[in-house]
């Protein structure tokens, strides 16, 4: 079977259940519908009676999460209501995408090229940027206290095919170490496991480590793990996107006011996030403990937010390194990602703010 097909196979298992049946799955995988949210006043955005903003419940996305928590998707989008679910991975988000229970979606770099691969570039466009970092190898230091001793171990990753997935195995075959991309078996194994259950299979023993993003990272350190790596040590500059603002590719045919109005939202949450970051981070583990029931407990939180890094730039040469890596594991034949980039309403919004504007890596559309 070619990688491709298979990674698809594996990818098409997750599907997008419905809002309530998410909202009973706990930390990380629900799902929330704020059908009683106070919508603004004024005109309806594009005539439009809402629009649906899905994200994850990570710090990786937490231009969503203030955004959404302090109200500036709202106060843009005016008369139309702002809608959020939250997601546990990509794949669902994208199957949301795709079934147009979704309009906009925060995602990381790996769903959104194997989204737009699947269905031959006619879903989505990614049209902004959220987030760099906030993505560690964390590790049992009683086993694992140098790069070396990771050979041998089990070490966890989200899901088969995710960023962070993809960006372990190309860091594993950096050290020389051979691993079969599909079981995840080899002179490191791979245990693909959903975040929320991470930190019980660190506890128990059975992973040795994982590469994951915040809060998960620190949730392991809290209970005793070590980080041994920083994603941001591998890249140029210290900065690789982490998570993208993706939309449907009809939806910004037909309905452009409305994305450049959460696009206004997202500079704006970011703007606010880099001016005020005690008071960010707080209404961002605000909004999680009103989407999960449960608050962020500061040991977590503080080390978590530290390592992330929220700008309006898609980063896009760095999303297209990401894509070569998951080529070279053997998860993706090589894409054409020509025209995943629409950033000309982004460019538009930071040229009003007085903002440099941002680069697309030569993938934008024609």
């Amino acid at each position: 079977m070619p990688a491709t097909t298979a990674l698809r196979r594996a990818l098409a298992v997750t599907v997008l259940l419905p809002l309530p049946a998410l909202a009973a799955c706990g930390y990380g995988s629900q799902a929330k519908d704020t059908g009683t949210a106070q919508v603004a006043s004024g005109a309806r955005t594009d005539g439009l009676d809402a629009v649906r903003i899905g994200y994850f419940g990570n710090l990786t996305h937490g231009t969503a999460l203030v955004g959404a928590e302090k109200g500036f998707f709202q106060k843009e989008l005016k008369g139309t209501e702002a809608k959020y679910a939250v997601f546990n991975a990509g794949p669902s988000a994208i199957e949301a995408l795709n079934s147009d229970s979704l309009d906009v979606a925060f995602l990381g770099p790996s769903p959104a090229v194997n989204g737009w691969t699947k269905a031959d570039g006619k879903n989505l466009r990614i049209v902004g940027g959220s987030a760099s970092g906030g993505v560690k190898l964390v590790v049992n230091p009683d086993k694992v206290k140098s790069v070396a001793d990771v050979e041998g171990k089990r070490i966890a990753t989200p899901q088969l095919g995710n960023t962070q997935d993809v960006a372990f195995l190309n860091w594993a075959a950096e050290q020389g170490w051979k691993v079969d991309p599909q079981s995840g078996k080899g002179d490191v194994t791979v245990v693909r496991s959903d975040n929320k259950v991470t930190p019980d299979a660190f506890r128990s023993g059975s992973v040795d480590g994982a590469w994951v993003p915040e809060p998960t990272a620190s949730r392991l350190v809290a209970q005793g793990g070590k980080v041994l790596l920083d994603e941001s040590s591998l890249w140029p500059d210290g900065k690789f996107v982490i998570t993208n603002i993706a939309v449907r590719q009809e939806f910004l045919d037909k309905h452009p006011k409305a994305v450049e109005a959460v696009l206004r939202a997202s500079v704006e949450s970011n703007r606010w996030i880099n001016a005020h970051p005690e008071e960010a981070k707080e209404a961002a583990n605000a909004r999680l403990a009103a989407d999960t029931g449960k608050p962020l407990p500061a040991d977590v939180l503080d080390p978590a937010w530290k390592s992330i890094t929220f700008l309006d730039d898609p980063l896009a040469a760095t999303l297209r390194t990401q894509a070569g890596h998951a080529v070279e594991a053997g998860l993706l034949e090589q894409p054409d990602l020509k025209g995943i980039y629409d950033l000309s309403l982004l460019r538009k919004v930071l040229q009003a703010a007085g903002r440099p504007a941002v680069d697309d890596a030569g993938l934008g559309v024609s």
